[in-house]
């Protein structure tokens, strides 16, 4: 008897990745990857035409597709389904003000977490509605429906039917409701100043269509939830993802509400909840260190580790876009506590240091909104392939880490969806977890509150 194979799809920020996967066993057989362009607004015909180049070959060996997507983008369609403008990804911060007018039309920061599980961000679609209205009123008219990057593509693959999304993306708009797990078509109108169509909400476990070659289309989910699946994650477990972003992530059993704003109440892609805090700046923050001082990934990464715990006092604060936790849309990146005594290796130090305690603060946030203790850290991402953030990461978080085998978890959670969905089982499928490498080391919380004290110390100066 031949094998079923599922394809998983992650359309990222940075490329789309396809996954041809046993659906029985959750082998990977063939792969495939198109580049996206870069930027912070992008035309979705170019996620369609990255999307055919990574499923050539792939799509019609399978028999059930999932896509995943990066969250919150916002793609705005006319009443044609023609996007009237490009697609505002979830890096755009350009709405940072309307967030904030929108947290006050809400009744506060408290109230707003209660009503959508988050306090409203430039990165949440909601935001950029707002936005298109206030910049863009001949857009905001013509807009008839909104959909996410994921949401688009799984109606391209359909044929371009019904509109459909899932809870877990769906969380992750500003105009959905963790408690109640609706979508609050209300929060959508008074962002955008008029009512537009939402897509239908589909269960995580459900067919939403067929391909034009006959597969069948599972409902897909937003990357984060889609990385949960593929790694199992389970209770007391924190996802690290270093990649464009950090986000920290962990499932739990009930919806989360932070007024603070630091922790985002989302739900994951099955029945369960999937907060996160996320940090605006990531691996590249370990690019730019590299290209400051003119090495490769390999010599910076061995030049941090040459260095002693704490970097002779060097600490960075890595906002070079900004950042999101904590809440600082303007601010930029910071190097303090230089001396003329300090070394290369010491300022290689402080830029993975700076990262691992950027990531340390997004963990205590996840930690203070749900009260669950982190048992492990499971470090993901291309931030997770430098030996020196592998090495330093217990001292930064003070547990075990755990490196999964490099893959593509993303895709391999779509894929994973697709199988249960092919499946009509009540749970996803049980797949063998990657091999992981487990990194332990002496917990340095001096590292921590030195960066905290910095943290604070400027908060406002830029």
């Amino acid at each position: 008897m031949s094998p079923t194979y599922v394809l998983g799809i992650d359309s990222s920020t940075q490329s789309c990745k396809a996954l041809l996967v046993d659906a029985e066993t959750g082998q990977v057989v063939a792969s495939g990857r198109a580049g996206h362009p870069g930027g912070t607004q992008v035309d979705p015909k170019q996620w369609i035409e990255a999307l055919e180049l990574s499923v050539a070959g792939l799509l019609e060996r399978a028999s059930a597709v999932s896509v995943a997507g990066q969250q919150h983008g916002m793609v705005a369609l006319d009443a044609q389904g023609i996007p009237v403008r490009d697609a505002m990804l979830w890096n755009d911060i350009s709405s940072a003000k309307q967030a904030e007018e929108l947290i006050a039309e809400l009744g506060g920061a408290h109230d707003c977490a209660q009503q959508i599980g988050s306090v409203m961000v430039a990165s949440l679609t909601a935001s950029k509605l707002r936005w298109l209205r206030e910049n863009e009123p001949e857009n905001a008219e013509r807009t008839a429906a909104v959909l996410l990057p994921h949401d688009y593509l799984t109606w391209y693959l359909g044929g371009r039917k019904e509109m459909t999304t899932d809870h877990g993306d769906a969380s992750g708009t500003g105009y959905y409701s963790t408690a109640q797990r609706r979508f609050l078509p209300e929060v959508a109108a008074k962002a955008l100043g008029k009512q537009v169509a939402l897509p239908r909400l589909a269960e995580a476990n459900e067919m939403v269509g067929r391909s034009s070659t006959g597969r069948k289309i599972a409902a897909g989910t937003g990357d984060n939830m889609a990385a949960a699946l593929g790694l199992d994650l389970q209770p007391g477990d924190v996802c690290v993802s270093m990649g464009t972003s950090g986000v920290a992530s962990a499932v739990v059993d009930r919806s989360v509400h932070d007024g603070s704003g630091l922790v985002s109440g989302f739900v994951d892609a099955t029945d369960r909840y999937l907060p996160l805090a996320c940090t605006l700046n990531g691996a590249p923050v370990l690019d730019f260190g590299a290209r400051m001082l003119g090495v490769s990934q390999k010599e910076f990464s061995d030049l941090a580790l040459a260095a002693e715990p704490g970097s002779g006092g060097a600490v960075l604060l890595p906002y070079f876009g900004g950042e999101r936790t904590p809440n600082r849309p303007d601010a930029t990146g910071m190097m303090h506590g230089l001396r003329t005594s300090t070394t290369r290796e010491q300022i290689a130090r402080a830029y993975v240091e700076g990262l691992l305690c950027s990531m340390r603060d997004a963990v205590a946030a996840l930690e203070d909104a749900t009260g669950v203790e982190t048992r492990r850290i499971l470090l993901i991402g291309g931030g997770a392939q430098s030996e020196a953030v592998r090495r330093i990461a217990p001292q930064i978080f003070g547990v075990a880490v755990d490196v999964p085998q490099t893959a593509e978890y993303v895709a391999l959670g779509a894929a994973r969806q697709a199988a249960w969905a092919l499946s009509g089982a009540s749970e996803p499928p049980t797949w063998n977890v990657a091999d992981s490498t487990r990194y332990e080391g002496e917990a340095r919380p001096e590292i921590y509150e030195r960066y905290v004290h910095t943290r604070d110390a400027t908060a406002g100066w830029n």
